[in-house]
């Protein structure tokens, strides 16, 4: 039998979110990986499991306005010492990376850059400098289809372009869902100590980011009072600077009280309650994993039509079918759109199902995990 591609994956940190990623990748018989992800200050990683990996400190110097990042595992790992493929973190702005590269050209050691393939304040210099990064790789490996679409029509090779669509692991989502919604007198209890009304409820999961635009979810809010009463937008998340200005916003609107913030909760289990008492997920700008996250509940997503603006998740978002864009920027539009939700619960239900099918059949983590895979055996027969 052949030996296991030595895999190294190189990351800026280990969140939470990707450990089911990388556990399932180290699954594979045919795969034996390692993990070098970043150290910094302020940003919190968690423990591997299933795994083997290693904490490596990442530089980081803001320089002309932009950060600027060093990661010696980068460098270190492009040895054939220690590794057969590479997947390195597609950031330009990693002074390590191109030298890591040459020296994985020089070594013969294949590399995949993994990433977005682009950046929202993209300049034509800035894509210059990431498609002159881009032709030292053996592969590249996108988070959607439309970016890969991109490359390839800019002159790169089909066969060597992977899509790994972005996924959560859902089976914690699912199980949390379930069993709420096999106890209808505990969801009826929380709703009511919670005081939750009939509705409808509109809620928001996040951090309170500025460029996530929650002040339009409140505008929006206080259109809907006439026609709806008991309309809520309920937000979890953290953030203080930001909330102070919400609140403040909620006040100056007269609707204090149908406006609420609970603070973050990261808990599935007591996540699960807020998602079942509510009619739609609502990010009004610059939505992620969230989507899918709201998906997994079966709740229709409501965001902005300006798709450059959103991260790669919005792919999954299909209009009409599991969720709405409004007019990005406009209140109104998107006091309409969430009208829309309340007013058609028929309608709502459809897109409820389709938000589930989505996520247990196109955007699941096997999925994903399969064509990091697919991307891995294409470089080790390259060698």
């Amino acid at each position: 039998m052949s030996k296991p591609i030595r895999l190294i994956i190189q990351q800026p940190s280990l969140a939470k979110y990707r450990l089911p990623v990388f556990r399932e990748l180290a699954k594979y018989p045919d795969i034996d990986l390692k993990l070098l992800y970043g150290v910094r200050h302020g940003i919190p990683n968690v423990e591997a499991e299933g795994f083997s990996a290693e904490p490596v400190w990442l530089w980081q110097k803001k320089f002309r306005g932009q950060h600027v990042f060093w990661h010696s595992a980068q460098w270190n790992a492009a040895s054939r010492d220690v590794a057969d493929v590479l997947i390195l973190t597609w950031n330009p702005r990693y002074a390590s990376l191109l030298p890591a590269m040459l020296k994985a050209r020089a070594k013969g050691i294949p590399t995949i850059l993994w990433g977005h393939g682009y950046s929202k304040a993209e300049s034509a210099m800035r894509r210059k400098i990431r498609l002159s990064i881009t032709r030292l790789a053996t592969a590249l490996l996108f988070y959607n289809q439309t970016a890969a679409n991109r490359i390839i029509q800019e002159g790169w090779d089909p066969q060597a372009v992977f899509v790994a669509r972005n996924s959560l692991d859902q089976e914690p989502i699912r199980q949390a869902r379930i069993a709420w919604q096999q106890d209808p007198a505990k969801l009826e209890r929380f709703r009511q100590e919670q005081n939750i009304g009939p509705g409808p409820n509109f809620l928001f999961v996040s951090r309170f980011d500025p460029a996530n635009r929650l002040e339009m979810l409140v505008q929006a809010t206080a259109e809907l009072v006439a026609d709806f009463p008991h309309v809520r937008a309920l937000i979890l998340g953290n953030g203080a600077e930001e909330q102070k200005k919400l609140e403040a916003l909620a006040e100056s609107l007269g609707i204090c009280e149908r406006v609420r913030f609970v603070g973050a909760i990261y808990d599935e289990m007591q996540l699960a309650p807020w998602f079942l008492s509510s009619q739609a997920f609502c990010y009004p700008a610059n939505i992620g994993l969230s989507l899918l996250h709201s998906f997994g509940y079966g709740l229709p997503v409501i965001t902005s039509d300006n798709l450059s603006s959103q991260n790669p998740e919005i792919e999954a978002l299909k209009p009409g079918q599991n969720g709405l864009l409004y007019a990005d920027g406009d209140v109104s539009a998107l006091a309409s759109s969430l009208r829309t939700i309340a007013n058609n619960p028929e309608m709502a239900a459809q897109m409820s199902a389709e938000a589930i099918r989505t996520v247990e059949e196109d955007f699941t983590l096997p999925n994903m995990v399969e064509q990091m895979a697919a991307a891995v055996r294409y470089c080790a027969s390259k060698r």
